[in-house]
């Protein structure tokens, strides 16, 4: 209960007073005239005292629930550094007041535009999980109040985002951001523990870049895409371009190697002529047409045609 509701139950109860002396006191009408009767003042007096005592039992003692945490600000004496638990607590009524705070973990996201290295615009979303110092309640409620979080976590933040996104790459923000994620964790809790704030869990959410960013990116991809094609394909002609020379030194050197065998060994042109002919048969034999085969045909008369020619000349 804050000091307003305090207040006004201050003047319900000096309305109830007034009432009862606005209808007992001196000016008052009494039936037959003259002032109050003896035996009335007595029962107005103890129903009064009844009433106070009522209200200030009432007004005595204050609950604090669970993953809360009080402190008392006094009258006379001003805010008390004493912390109270979960429990009943007594205090004493219209001069304390029970302050309560909430010291759970509540989560915070917190969104910010700002520039990396490269003059590159980038939005971040940085969540928060936050709670108060339970045992610095009382300079928390001096200095900022119930409110502690939206007078300084907005700000903290991003001041934390802006001056460490400044430091980084645009590129580096994608490569390296669970290493940046820690560095800006490591700088909120240093800066949120000068407020008695503790943070919990810091995490990037979301990181956008400008769409002009992300167009040049996908462009630098594509590009980088095209060259290793083209140097895929320069190397595929470079490597068919050594097949080709390969196989023509070797088609060569062995038309070289025939040449010479024919020449100094009249044999091999006769077992070459041979296995041409036992290859064209076994072909033919697989055919369902028939047919009358020559010499000719199977290549068996190379050696005389190349005599004849030789003759003639």
């Amino acid at each position: 209960m804050d000091n307003k509701q305090w207040n006004q139950a201050q003047k319900q109860a000096e309305q109830v007073l007034s009432k009862f002396k606005g209808a007992f006191g001196k000016g008052g009408r009494y039936p037959g005239g003259g002032g109050p009767p003896k035996g009335s003042i007595g029962a107005t007096t103890a129903l009064l005292g009844l009433g106070l005592l009522v209200w200030g039992g009432s007004h005595s003692l204050f609950n604090v629930d669970g993953g809360h945490r009080a402190i008392v600000y006094s009258r006379v004496s001003g805010v008390k550094s004493t912390i109270y638990g979960e429990g009943t607590h007594f205090r004493i009524p219209w001069i304390e007041t029970p302050i309560i705070y909430h010291v759970r973990a509540r989560p915070r996201s917190v969104q910010s535009l700002t520039g990396t290295k490269d003059l590159q615009m980038v939005n971040i979303t940085c969540r928060v999980l936050s709670r108060p110092d339970a045992n610095n309640l009382h300079s928390i409620y001096r200095n900022l109040g119930t409110d502690y979080d939206e007078r300084v976590l907005p700000s903290v933040v991003n001041e934390v985002l802006k001056s460490v996104v400044a430091r980084f790459n645009a590129s580096q923000l994608i490569t390296q951001r669970e290493s940046i994620s820690r560095f800006i964790r490591e700088s909120l809790t240093k800066r949120a523990a000068h407020f008695n704030i503790l943070l919990d869990d810091v995490s990037l959410t979301h990181i956008t870049f400008s769409p002009d960013f992300t167009s040049a990116v996908e462009a630098k991809q594509i590009a980088q895409q095209d060259a290793q094609r083209a140097a895929f394909t320069v190397d595929r002609a470079r490597q068919e371009k050594q097949s080709t020379i390969v196989r023509a030194e070797g088609e060569a050197q062995s038309a070289e190697l025939i040449g010479e065998a024919v020449k100094n060994q009249p044999g091999y042109l006769e077992l070459r002529r041979i296995e041409a002919a036992r290859e064209i048969a076994r072909t033919l034999s697989k055919s369902n047409n028939r047919m009358l085969l020559d010499s000719d045909s199977l290549l068996l008369n190379v050696t005389e045609r190349q005599e004849n020619s030789t003759g003639k000349k």
